[in-house]
């Protein structure tokens, strides 16, 4: 076979994996503006009061794992303290801190030593101490050792918390201030309901006043920006198309709302898991789907929380490569759920598309790039195929991010000035030409990674909001 056959089959193949990838995006649009819609009607505010004035709403353990948070800690706290929602605790662990976390909490919150007396059903590194807020009576601290993962701290976080639902969430979090008002109805309409998660957005650019975003702006980083846009795509496409057919398997580790007692059924987080909050929501899925039980896990639709994206390429790229150790990790870990008829749509539908589109996706990117370019280059492929293959790749890139948008802005009506919806737009066709290939160059380092059992965060730069 000579190699103007084999570059060309090469070719039809990466712009058939376009198409397809393409395609379900835009069905996974359809189920996302439908359940978009549904999700308007019934979560009125009057829906959501309802929960608050329960004569005996669920109580919910808001857990924090925070290691080295000094810069934004206090604001995360102040953020959970404005809620709605009363019937809370807060609860965070300071996972060996070597900044002035710790420090911050003491004399922020007038902390005082509890000693308390507490089950620990989940193994973890020794706790030096616990401690409540003279100032805050909803406010605990825990303060351990690090055991070098955000997993053991969240099973600190979940063996002191006294609710019947957990909430775990990153330190960098901000919540809406009706963000557990949201997330808990799932959990009342529905009885096999074991976790919720919810769309999160991205507060870089944005004012904050009193632990709240009180106005949303547009980030002067295109870093941050092209970030805004990812998250919506995750969100408002494959995320909710899941949710709708009861099929998700992750839930963000930014913000998931868990039932205390299926979570310490499969073991709480595990810690040697670098998706640590993918791995928990298919061992869940898995435990309850295996024995035949009913199952629901549910996602909000709406922002109900806010992180910080970085802003520098080196935290960025070793974010991705984290995620994508994590990814691989995770499905083959998870390898006997995949075409388990047991496993329902998660086994039989979601799974197979993660591994081709999220697995093998960015290896197929950059060969794909490469090998046409290559030959276009020496004369193998007409030019024809590149052009094609580029046009696919980016045009219906721009058009699937392009619905994202829309429906983030239908929904939430967050950027409504037409400058930041300029701005938008413009990063939605700017980040297909040299963003996305870049992501898919990382998510190869991040194979070769995996492959080499690298471990750990890398490098991850923090700002003050």
């Amino acid at each position: 076979m000579s190699p103007a056959v084999v570059a060309t089959a090469f070719t039809v193949m990466v712009i058939a994996y376009f198409v397809v990838w393409n395609l379900s995006q835009f069905l996974m649009a359809g189920a996302a503006a439908l359940q978009l819609w549904r999700y308007q009607r019934r979560r009125t505010p009057r829906n959501r009061a309802l929960v608050a004035n329960l004569a005996s709403p669920p109580l919910v353990s808001i857990v924090v794992p925070a290691h080295n948070e000094g810069l934004t800690i206090v604001e995360s706290v102040r953020a959970l303290l404005a809620l709605d929602y009363e019937a809370r605790e807060i609860v965070i662990v300071n996972d060996g801190s070597s900044d002035d976390t710790l420090s911050r909490l003491q004399h922020t919150f007038q902390l005082v030593s509890a000693p308390v007396a507490f089950e620990q059903p989940l193994k973890t590194a020794a706790v030096r101490g616990v401690f409540r807020s003279v100032a805050e009576p909803a406010l605990i601290v825990i303060d351990k050792e690090s055991a070098g993962c955000k997993a053991d701290a969240c099973n600190a976080g979940i063996n002191v918390a006294s609710g019947g639902l957990v909430l775990i969430i990153d330190a960098d979090t901000m919540l809406e201030p009706d963000a557990l008002s949201r997330a808990v109805l799932p959990f009342l309409e529905d009885a096999t309901t074991v976790a919720v998660g919810g769309y999160v957005a991205i507060a870089n650019g944005s004012h904050i006043e009193g632990g709240r975003v009180a106005d949303v702006r547009m980030p002067r980083s295109w870093w941050a920006r092209f970030q805004i846009l990812e998250y919506m795509r995750s969100s408002l496409l494959f995320r909710v198309a899941c949710a709708a057919h009861n099929g998700l398997t992750i839930i963000s580790g930014a913000f998931g709302l868990f039932r205390r007692d299926a979570v310490i059924e499969v073991g709480g987080y595990d810690h040697t898991a670098i998706g640590e909050d993918m791995d928990l929501t298919l061992r869940l899925q898995y435990a309850f789907r295996s024995r035949r039980l009913p199952i629901r896990i549910g996602f909000v639709p709406i922002p109900v929380c806010w992180t910080q994206g970085p802003e520098d390429r080196r935290s960025l790229c070793a974010q991705r490569c984290r995620w994508r150790r994590g990814l691989l990790q995770v499905l083959w870990r998870h390898r006997r759920a995949i075409a388990n008829p047991r496993m329902g749509i998660v086994g039989m539908v979601v799974l197979p598309y993660t591994i081709v589109f999220e697995g093998l996706g960015p290896l197929l990117e950059v060969s794909g790039y490469a090998i046409t370019t290559a030959a276009a280059l020496i004369g193998v492929v007409n030019w024809s195929h590149f052009r094609v293959t580029m046009a696919v790749s980016l045009l219906f890139g721009a058009a699937t991010t392009l619905i994202a948008v829309i429906l983030s802005d239908v929904g939430t009506g967050r950027y409504l000035r037409t400058r930041d919806l300029g701005i938008l737009l413009a990063a939605a066709i700017l980040e297909n030409v040299g963003y996305r290939q870049l992501n898919a160059w990382w998510g190869c380092v991040g194979t070769a990674q995996a492959i080499a059992g690298k471990r750990g965060w890398g490098p991850m730069t923090r700002r003050a909001f």
